[in-house]
């Protein structure tokens, strides 16, 4: 030990290097590498970087990890964090891309090798407004326009896509590149791809920012129109890092009709124009409710808030979408209703957003340089 105390790294490493999963038999140092060592509040805090899709395993193995360690360095009590890591190769590194489309920025700041014409969040000042079933049939309509579509879920600690989608597997790696699922037409990828459905993903700021660097960079996502990005609610540390390092083209802001959820938008608003992500529309989620039995139509939340809202601030109104039971069904069983059932009333406002946003993805390609 250092004369203040601090073990060094080597003895951490030492101790760790016996921890292993007893049913892979996989050491945590094969899958996790130690970071750093301090004496935080008399304690030994020990930070272990990990790859977003080893970080489930590591999280498993942490008790085991403060129990060997408690062991070896007693009376001192010690703390076992994770934060992330992401290796890049050469073949990882940014190409030159031509045509329409452009890297995309990453989320740690340097380039990423996505080659993408337009990059849209779907964004909502707070949960429960319907914005990953808003996100994800906008994916599925932009796709029956004719466009190369992929999704991103963002929300890391709570990714409903894999459910909404009906993906159930894993994704393939590919010389060291995760392949993105491929559902009604488009391409997704999600951290609960990776992880059990059930697994609460208990993670600091810096784990959840690496986490979504690596979905974005990566991913081996193809050449694309246009990238959808459904953000987490609200508007943390997440949200800000991706409208500032993510190159977004635009964002589309999902709010239900009455006030308190308005309010929340705003806060969402606020966050782009401070980083100069313009907002492409608000759309009305829940925005009315017609009985199945006599078609009685009920303005549950109100109605006409979030048209109101974009007209005060100059922005287009992208749409009212009605709250039907249908819509909730569709997604708990897998089936995007834009595809399910695309004669139903829901689908039809949503086809015709995404026709609204396909043209405004066009003219952003129309208007990209060739070569950059």
């Amino acid at each position: 030990m250092t004369q203040r105390g601090v073990p060094e790294r080597t003895e951490v490493e030492a101790v760790l290097r016996d921890v292993a999963d007893a049913t892979s038999g996989r050491g945590l140092l094969d899958i996790a590498r130690v970071e750093s060592c301090a004496i935080v509040d008399g304690r030994l805090r020990v930070v272990l970087a990990v790859a977003a899709a080893d970080a489930a395993a590591v999280d498993r193995l942490t008790g085991a990890a403060e129990h060997a360690l408690d062991g070896a360095f007693a009376p001192m009590c010690s703390q076992v964090m994770l934060t992330a890591h992401r290796e890049q190769t050469p073949a990882q590194r940014p190409a030159a891309s031509g045509g329409g489309h452009r890297p995309l920025g990453g989320v740690g700041g340097g380039a990423s090798s996505l080659d993408v014409g337009a990059v849209i969040a779907v964004a909502s000042g707070k949960g429960g407004v319907g914005k990953s079933t808003t996100a994800v049939n906008l994916a599925v309509g932009l796709a029956l326009e004719g466009l190369s579509v992929g999704l991103m879920d963002a929300d890391v600690h709570g990714p409903s896509l894999p459910r909404m989608l009906g993906v159930a597997e894993r994704p393939e790696v590919r010389e060291g590149r995760l392949i993105p699922a491929r559902a009604w037409g488009v391409s997704a990828m999600s951290i609960g791809m990776l992880v059990d459905e059930n697994q609460a993903m208990i993670w600091r700021g810096p784990m959840v920012m690496g986490a979504i660097g690596q979905l974005l960079n990566d991913v081996d996502w193809g050449k694309l129109d246009v990238l959808i990005i459904d953000m987490p609610p609200g508007t943390g540390d997440a949200q800000l890092t991706l409208a500032q390092k993510a190159t977004l083209t635009g964002a589309i802001i999902v709010s239900t009709p009455q006030d308190i959820a308005l309010l929340d938008a705003r806060r969402g608003i606020a966050m782009f124009e401070k980083t100069r992500v313009p907002v492409l529309g608000l759309i009305e989620n829940m925005s009315y409710f017609c009985c199945p039995n006599c078609g009685h139509r009920t303005e549950l939340f109100g109605h006409g808030g979030a048209r109101e809202e974009a007209a005060r601030l100059d922005a287009p109104f992208l749409g009212e979408i009605p709250l039907l039971a249908e819509i909730r069904s569709s997604a708990d069983s897998g089936a995007p209703i834009v595809a399910a059932a695309p004669e139903s009333e829901a689908a039809q406002a949503y086809r015709k957003l995404a026709a609204t946003v396909a043209e405004s993805v066009r003219r952003t390609m129309r208007r990209a340089p060739a070569g950059g």
